[in-house]
Formats: C-alpha cells, structure tokens, sequence
C-alpha cells in the first residue's frame, strides 16, 4: 500500500523553512554545474565554428599548432596544383598564412592582451566564404593595413576603423571591421601575409599554414592523398573543422575539470543540507510515521514517500538553478587560447541538454539526501516508535 503523494506535499509545506534552505543549496550548485559547462561548450562550439568542412588546412608535419610550424613558398605552390584544389577568377583558392601574437590594451580595463594577429592573402574572404566586412573595406595588398574581427573591434581600445595602431615596429591604419559568424576569426586581427613578414624580419617566403578552398567537401581524401603521396612535401593535412575542434580540447578540459571540483564540493555542502532537512522531518514525524506503520503502511512504502518528498525539494531546486542560469546564454566573455597564447572572446553556451543535466544532478542530490534518513525511517520499529507517543 502506497502513501499518497499528496502527503509529502502538504509535508513540505508545513517544513518551508527547512525546504527553503535545501532548495537554495541545490539551486547554487546546480547554477555552478551548469555555468562552467556552459562555459566549456562555448569555447569548444567559437573553435569549431572557425573551420570548414570545405577547407584544408595544411601544416608541418608534426605540428600541432600553426604555432610550431613551417611551410616554404615552394610547397604552397604544389599545393596550388593539387587535385580537389577549388579554382577562382584570379587562380587556385590557397591562402598562405603567418601568425604572430602582439598586445593590445582592453577597452574595459587598459592593460594589454595578447591578440593573433594573423597574415593572410588578399583572396581568403573567397577561401572562407562565411566571413564579410561589416564595416569599411579589405586591406590592400602591400599595405600596412588591417581589417579586425567583430570581438576584436568590441574589445581592444584602439582597433577602430580609421585608428592607427604600432606593433611589430610597425605602424598600421585599421580600414576594415569582419564578422566571423562567433568563430575564433572574431577575435583575431588580419593583414597582409608578406607585410607582417617583412615588419617583424622573418622570411617572405615561409608561411605558418596554409588553407585551401576544396572544389567539394568530398574532395577532401582525394587532395590529402595526393600530398601526403607526393614526396616533395613533408606537411599534415587535416580538415579544418577537424583542426579547430582538436585546438579547443585542451581548454574544453581544463574549463570541465575545473567546474567539476567547484561543482563537487558545492554538491556535498547540498547533500548535507537535504540529509539535515529530511532527517529534521524524520525526527519530527516519528509520531505519523508509526501511526502509518501501524495502519499497515509497510517499510517500502515509507521509503518511497520519504524519497518523493527529497526529489520534490531537489527538483524545485534543480529548476530553480537552471532558471537562474539562463541570462548567462549567449554573454560574452574572453579567456587565454593556451594553444596559441591569444585572448580569445566566446560566449556562454546553454542548450536544453545541459538544462537537464543540471536537473538530473539535483536529483541524485536529492537522491543521496534523502535515501539515509528514509531508511531511518522505515527501518525503525514500530513497537518503540509507539511507546514513544
């Protein structure tokens, strides 16, 4: 025989005080859980977002960062005459790229912050299609110019379109703003590859990486086995979606890992406060508990009862955090991209599926809450129980 549900709500109600404060408990860890998750998930979803199942991105081999590599121009031009390589107007569609890091100051604050700059040619708006001025124009070629990414025009003082800025021992003219749709472009800072070569004294005929714009995205296996084959290169060939997402795995981890043990310890303070409310309840309803055992009520159905009221009070709980949480959706924030030593700006990413995450642990908060003192309950005897009336 089953004891109502109805019973464990009027319980609660009679109990508000204590409920509240178990609530509350619950609210904040599940609040905690799913902000550093969402955290995680948009530093992951800004990366990925970067690449392009219709590009390739090819470094040295061994790279794991265009960081740590090194492409000669005599490789770049193989390149350009490699099948699956997509073909525009003005010839093959092959960005050729140098990345430097060079300080900004923040808006906000003043103090600097390491930008990717990155050098491009004049064609990579056609090799990466999904990105357009917002603002003013394309650099020219030869130039010091620099278009910047949407983040980086928010977030830097002094890139502003007609500002101009030193850097490298270079003086540049800002002429252009470019929305990379959130992606990690965003927050970079573009110009002219042979320019940035020439101000910072490296050679001009290295590149760091080069893209290419494939003529379809199942031209992909046919160009990386035409280079991997050919025996005058020693380079890496990877999507560049696929590049992007390995790039945001490091982070993705610490950011998880992190948000774990905050969550963790959050979690036990929680449990103690739903193990203090129920066994406050168990205490205070040895008198109804008996009685109920005595009209027949048996040790599972206080149990299950006890249970009800410990989920109710963690699912109020697990709701309550989520709802708090939302606001954060979509908020921008910036953290260090330890693969490139660059402030990277993303956003809080909070999707249905971590809502619910967050309200299945509040009930296994609930759960390891309320399971002890139910089984106090039910497991104390009815014979003394009564006596004690």
């Amino acid at each position: 025989m089953a004891i109502p549900v109805v019973y464990n709500f009027r319980s609660v109600k009679a109990r508000w005080t204590s409920a509240i404060v178990a609530v509350l408990g619950i609210a904040g860890t599940v609040g905690v859980f799913i902000a550093m998750l969402s955290l995680a998930r948009g530093f992951k979803a800004t990366l990925v977002a970067s690449g392009s199942s219709d590009n390739a991105i090819i470094m040295r081999a061994g790279a794991t960062s265009e960081m740590m590599s090194g492409i000669p121009l005599e490789n770049v031009k193989i390149l350009q005459d490699a099948p699956g390589v997509a073909r525009g107007a003005e010839g093959p569609l092959v960005t050729s790229e140098v990345v430097v890091v060079a300080p900004f100051p923040l808006a906000a604050t003043g103090t600097d912050a390491n930008v990717q700059v990155r050098g491009v040619s004049a064609n990579v708006l056609t090799i990466r299609n999904n990105i357009k001025l917002a603002q003013g124009r394309m650099f020219q070629p030869g130039l010091s110019e620099l278009v910047v990414g949407k983040n980086a025009n928010t977030t830097y003082a002094d890139l502003t379109v007609g500002n101009t800025v030193d850097f490298g021992g270079g003086h540049w003219q800002v002429v252009g703003v470019f929305d990379a749709g959130g992606s990690a472009f965003d927050s970079e800072v573009w110009c002219d590859a042979r320019v940035l070569d020439d101000v910072y004294k490296r050679p001009t005929n290295i590149f760091q990486s080069a893209t290419v714009h494939l003529s379809s995205a199942n031209a992909f296996e046919q160009f990386k086995d035409a280079v991997t084959a050919d025996r005058r290169l020693n380079v890496d060939v990877s999507r560049e979606i696929d590049y992007y997402s390995k790039q945001s795995t490091r982070m993705t981890q610490l950011i998880t890992i992190l948000g774990g043990l905050v969550a963790f310890v959050m979690a036990i303070g929680a449990v103690f406060g739903a193990l203090n409310t129920m066994y406050s309840a168990v205490a205070e309803r040895g008198r109804e508990i008996a009685t109920m055992r005595a009209l027949g009520f048996g040790g599972a159905a206080v149990v299950f009862s006890f249970l009800i009221e410990a989920l109710l009070i963690s699912f109020v709980g697990g709701v309550l955090g989520s709802v708090a949480v939302l606001p954060l959706n979509g908020l921008t924030t910036g953290a260090m991209n330890w693969q490139t030593f660059s402030h990277l700006a993303f956003a809080f990413k909070i999707t249905p599926g971590l809502l619910l995450a967050g309200v299945v642990f509040a009930l296994l908060m609930g759960l390891l809450g309320g399971l002890p003192p139910a089984m106090r309950a039910a497991w104390r005897p009815v014979a003394i129980a009564l006596r004690e009336l």
